[in-house]
C-alpha cells in the first residue's frame, strides 16, 4: 500500500551496491498528502478523547482493538525515531507508510 501512493524510497541499484533515495512521490498525490497530514497527529502522546470513545462504541470489538494497537504503535514509532534523533519530516513520512498499511488492513479486516 506504501508503494501504491508513493510513500517508499526511491532506489537505484546496481550489482551489489543499493543506494536509496526520497520517496517516489507516484500513485494518488490526494491519499498521501492525507496520510502526512495524519501521521502528525501521532506525534503528540498517544489519548483516547470523549469524541473518540463515543465513535468506538459504534464499531466492532476487534475493529475498536485494532484501532487501538494501532495508534499506540504509531505514536511508538515516532517515539523511536525521536530517540535516533531523525528529521520530523523523514519520520512523517515512515509513519504515513505503516498507516497506510494499517488503513488497508483495517478496510480488510473481516467481521
Amino acid at each position: 500500500m506504501g508503494s501504491f501512493v508513493g510513500l517508499v524510497p526511491s532506489e537505484h541499484s546496481s550489482g551489489q551496491t543499493r543506494s536509496q533515495g526520497p520517496i517516489t512521490k507516484a500513485g494518488n498525490t490526494h491519499v498521501r498528502r492525507l496520510l502526512v497530514e495524519a501521521a502528525w497527529h501521532h506525534r503528540a502522546r498517544y489519548t483516547i478523547g470523549k469524541t473518540m470513545r463515543d465513535r468506538w462504541d459504534l464499531a466492532p470489538g476487534p475493529a475498536r482493538a485494532r484501532g487501538d494497537a494501532g495508534n499506540r504503535r504509531l505514536h511508538e514509532r515516532w517515539v523511536r525515531f525521536l530517540a535516533r534523533d531523525k528529521r520530523g519530516t523523514v519520520a512523517n513520512v515512515a509513519v504515513a507508510r505503516e498507516l497506510a498499511g494499517w488503513c488497508w488492513s483495517l478496510a480488510v479486516m473481516g467481521d
